[in-house]
């Protein structure tokens, strides 16, 4: 049965581009590199970051999570960047993608973590702020949203200093290993307009993984 609807994006407006490098207020996005490896067994091995998104993954395992990426990609279903600091694009600060992507509905949500030694120089909103800006301008996406456990305050002063506002919350939505977690929901539109650069990290600020 034909929708009568027009799909918000057409199948191949992602696949057609060429995945970039996106800079941001001191951070850069770039593809994953299969060297990046021993970065993403060390986030998923820190506390915070394992809290809230629930794995572990050996050396194997994260070279085959990276190699996932250019397919997902290609089938239009995610895009993940490392961020990297913007005058050091060698070394790993933390993750950034686009997960849930359907460009019928010109929808997706974004998920990231910053390493122990990035936290506290605000380079997940500087991160968010910059995919968000590329995801309306360049992709032409509609909305993106971002969800985070109600146990997580810091995510959502990311989410509020990188343009995206609370909407509501949603009960018992996200399972962790201590149980079922409500989500404070957030979003971003196109109509909202890209914004502007970061400002710098209040002293002692740690931004907490989202989730």
């Amino acid at each position: 049965m034909p929708s009568l609807v027009t799909p918000a994006l057409a199948p191949g407006s992602l696949a057609r581009l060429t995945q970039p490098e996106i800079d941001g207020h001191g951070v850069r996005l770039r593809p994953w590199r299969r060297d990046d490896g021993p970065a993403v067994v060390a986030g998923y091995a820190d506390p915070a970051i394992r809290r809230w998104h629930c794995r572990s993954m050996t050396l194997d395992e994260a070279r085959s999570w990276i190699d996932t990426w250019p397919r997902r990609w290609r089938s239009e279903t995610g895009a993940g960047w490392a961020v990297v600091d913007a005058d050091n694009p060698g070394g790993v600060l933390g993750q950034i993608s686009l997960r849930r992507l359907d460009l019928a509905e010109g929808l997706a949500e974004v998920s990231y973590w910053v390493l122990p030694a990035a936290r506290g120089r605000r380079v997940a909103p500087s991160a968010l702020t910059a995919l968000a800006r590329w995801s309306f301008t360049v992709l032409r996406l509609h909305r993106v949203e971002l969800a985070h456990s109600t146990a997580n305050p810091a995510s959502c002063r990311v989410a509020e200093r990188a343009g995206f506002a609370a909407e509501g919350t949603k009960r018992a939505e996200a399972l962790h290993t201590d149980g079922w977690h409500d989500m404070h929901l957030h979003a971003r539109l196109a109509s909202d307009g890209t914004g502007g650069p970061v400002a710098p990290a209040a002293e002692g600020e740690r931004p907490v993984p989202t989730r």
